[in-house]
């Protein structure tokens, strides 16, 4: 497909007013995306679990206004309580997607919006946000035009979530979704996420992932500003190069249910997405003493019981603790001895793969 197949034709049912509501999931990449070339389109391939717990829940309430305005018509709540500071980053939103959503200047939008988890602090909230922000513009577009089907209404809003923010792509479906164009993957588009078209082993197909929340904090360095510092980065070309291979990798080892292979790529891609941060200039740490603590720890516990936990990062300081179903109650332990003592108040959040947004 291409960005012409996302502009509609003439619409061909008039509505008046509605709501409603999308709860939609964070996801966690296991091959890491870092860069953006111009319109949202990511400089290399990523692949991600859909996570299930950490979600946005976003309501549109919309009516129809006498004349069609020059500006954008909303208002937007978070937790209930006005939130100026986002408003910005939705205006943007908007301008972008209005080439392919004529309709929103005619209606008056009220969005309200709530996390699970903590805003700005490394689970992809933006993600979620989009995604469900996305989804909920979908629901009124297909009232207007009842043709769409329910391919193109997913895959249209993983086009329109992307230009909001590029991994909230990757929300809109479940379990394991890819984004970003690749020689290997069938189907595969810089233009919006796809579901894995290929075998996954059964191992991977009840993974958990326990959050360990070492900083809640807003980042020192927002995602937006790490992405553009990938422009003249000494090692860009190098990163998307190895993104690329280790997700051709990936193929064969998602099919085998190789869980050591899976740990060696997963944890090498997170450690190289923060070596971007502290390689690009100016440069930049997000990962906190007690993120160290805990990979050592996980470093240790793995190698002295066997078991197949690994860590992943986002672009921030707290840790996703990965593992398979089978060794969920030894892994939980773990976390609960040795690990919960090293987060902000001892919280963490425990998550599994997910199977993408829903209608509420």
């Amino acid at each position: 497909m291409t960005i012409k197949d996302f502009i509609p034709s003439k619409y061909t049912h008039q509505i008046q007013q509605g709501k409603v509501t999308y709860k939609a999931p964070s996801n966690i990449a296991l091959v890491k995306y870092w860069g953006k070339k111009a319109d949202q389109i990511p400089a290399n391939p990523s692949i991600s679990f859909t996570l299930d717990a950490c979600a946005t829940t976003t309501t549109i309430s919309y009516s129809k206004m006498n004349a069609k305005s020059n500006d954008f018509s909303f208002e937007l709540l978070f937790d209930g309580e006005p939130k100026d500071d986002f408003r910005p980053k939705i205006e943007i939103f908007f301008s972008r997607i209005e080439p392919y959503l004529p309709f929103l200047k005619e209606f008056y939008l009220k969005i309200e919006t709530s996390n699970s988890f903590p805003h700005s602090s490394g689970i992809a909230s933006s993600a979620s946000g989009m995604a469900a922000l996305a989804l909920g513009l979908m629901h009124i577009e297909k009232e207007i035009n009842p043709a769409i089907t329910d391919e193109h209404f997913n895959r249209k809003a993983s086009f329109l979530a992307r230009l909001g923010s590029g991994s909230a792509c990757r929300s809109v479906e479940g379990d394991l979704i890819q984004w970003g164009s690749h020689n290997g993957t069938e189907g595969s588009s810089d233009l919006y996420a796809i579901k894995y078209p290929y075998a996954v082993h059964k191992v991977f197909q009840k993974y958990h992932d326990t959050i360990l929340l070492v900083d809640k904090g807003q980042k020192q360095v927002s995602s937006t500003i790490g992405h553009k510092l990938m422009h003249n980065h000494p090692f860009a070309e190098q990163r998307f190069d190895q993104a690329h291979e280790n997700l051709s990798k990936l193929k064969s080892i998602l099919a085998s249910g190789n869980l050591n292979d899976f740990i060696r790529i997963v944890e090498s891609e997170a450690l190289t997405l923060h070596a971007m941060m502290m390689t690009s200039i100016p440069y930049f740490i997000l990962m906190k003493p007690n993120t160290l603590e805990i990979i050592n720890r996980i470093w240790a516990f793995r190698a002295s019981s066997g078991t197949h936990l690994c860590f992943t990062l986002d672009a921030g300081a707290n840790v996703h603790v990965l593992y398979p179903e089978n060794e969920k109650e030894v892994v939980y332990q773990f976390i609960k001895d040795e690990l919960v003592a090293f987060c902000e108040k001892g919280q963490y959040i425990c998550d599994r793969i997910g199977f993408g947004a829903k209608k509420v």
